[in-house]
């Protein structure tokens, strides 16, 4: 009897430590569900994660994320909105990125400003921030490595709608445009980036960028043509 307690416990302990981890990165993994209401309170998230948060017509939410030299984020918003019997009229709902120094940054491309109407039921923003420089000018407003702020409002609504329940979901994606402008220089550290994780290519971006794809290829095709033509004029052909 001892001996069959003794190995049932050795075989609790044994599925402890193998699934303690795995339930642990589980929990880990999962999404956030709220969101902050000023910069200070920003909560984090990481790339391609869907963060959601309920709140009220009203409230200013706020997220973080990270982003490194030659990415270009966006970040994307769905706001679900109250039962339209409960409204009163349209509202216009915003979605802005700021930078670590919380200075906005322009979309160059996405709609991060749109009016939901009365019988709307979801609204839909976009943000394409411009490439991410691994330096800049101090007087230049370029984004840099470091974290970004998400913040999501409405900016236009009866008053009568305010304090009514919505459902927030936002979600930063980076794509990687191969370092065009990773030259001139480096920054010491990332904006304010000791809440979020380094992206996987780093603040500063990868060592691989285009140029180096248009240099190989054009050394590899210089080379075959030189071929070739050492051995047309080696080997001419009979007529």
């Amino acid at each position: 009897m001892r001996r069959t307690t003794r190995v049932l416990t050795a075989g609790l302990l044994a599925a402890a430590a193998a699934f303690g981890p795995a339930a642990l990165a589980v929990a880990d993994d999962e999404a956030p569900t709220e969101a902050g209401t000023a910069f200070r309170t920003a909560v984090a998230i990481e790339q391609g994660e869907k963060a959601t948060a309920d709140a009220s017509t009203g409230d200013y939410l706020y997220w973080q994320f990270p982003a490194g030299a030659g990415q270009r984020p966006t970040v994307k918003a769905t706001v679900t909105l109250p039962e339209t019997s409960a409204r009163h009229g349209s509202a216009t709902w915003r979605l802005d990125v700021f930078d670590g120094l919380r200075r906005r940054q322009a979309c160059t491309s996405g709609r991060p400003t749109q009016r939901a109407s009365g019988q709307a039921a979801t609204v839909d923003l976009t943000c394409t921030l411009r490439t991410v420089r691994p330096w800049a000018e101090r007087w230049a407003n370029d984004p840099l490595p470091g974290a970004y702020y998400i913040r999501l409002t409405v900016t236009d609504a009866p008053e009568r709608d305010l304090g009514l329940p919505v459902k927030a979901a936002v979600e930063a994606t980076a794509e990687d445009m191969g370092g065009e402008r990773a030259e001139g220089g480096e920054l010491g550290a990332p904006l304010h980036a000791k809440a979020v994780t380094e992206p996987d290519s780093g603040w500063n971006g990868s060592w691989f960028s285009s140029r180096w794809g248009w240099t190989v290829g054009g050394a590899v095709l210089g080379a075959l043509a030189a071929i070739g033509g050492y051995t047309l004029t080696r080997h001419p052909r009979r007529r």
